[in-house]
């Protein structure tokens, strides 16, 4: 055999083989790199997506946050406020009750002087009475001067 047509031979078998690959080998494998480079691409996709929407749920989360806490705060200012109102209102009513009973023990006051002064003016009276009688050694009728008595206890 010669040599030539050994390599001949092997030449139209590797192009045989070529051609078989080429026809039924060769696209089953470009399909599936083809579906694993979509695949790839689809991952990346989805995965920059998942980094988009979790920057937008971090902002979110934050602007969330920072709404809550100024909202906190102005319910805490609020409170303080409704304190502030609450205090005042409780001193006002103590000076009014204060002033109540100030008032009522004054006027308690004024009713004990005006009893003082009603049971003076009577010990008075009857003290002038006696020394009436003292001087003029006579009985006087207590019954028969009682204007004149209650006349001189209403000028003292």
């Amino acid at each position: 055999m010669n040599i030539n047509l050994t390599i001949i031979g092997q030449a139209i078998a590797f192009f045989i083989f070529v051609v078989f690959c080429m026809k039924y080998v060769w696209p089953p494998i470009t399909g599936a790199l083809a579906e694993r480079k979509k695949k790839i691409a689809e991952g990346l996709d989805a995965a920059d997506r998942a980094e988009r929407d979790l920057k937008l749920a971090q902002e979110k989360a934050a602007d969330d946050m920072r709404a809550s806490k100024e909202e906190a705060a102005a319910i805490i200012e609020q409170a303080n406020k409704r304190a502030t109102k609450i205090i005042e209102e409780a001193k006002e009513q103590a000076r009014e009750e204060a002033d109540r009973v100030k008032a009522s023990a004054e006027a308690e006051v004024e009713q004990e002087l005006n009893r003082a002064k009603d049971a003076l003016r009577a010990q008075v009276g009857a003290l002038a009475i006696a020394g009436a009688e003292k001087i003029l050694e006579a009985s006087i009728d207590e019954k028969a001067h009682a204007q004149l008595v209650e006349k001189l206890a209403a000028e003292l």
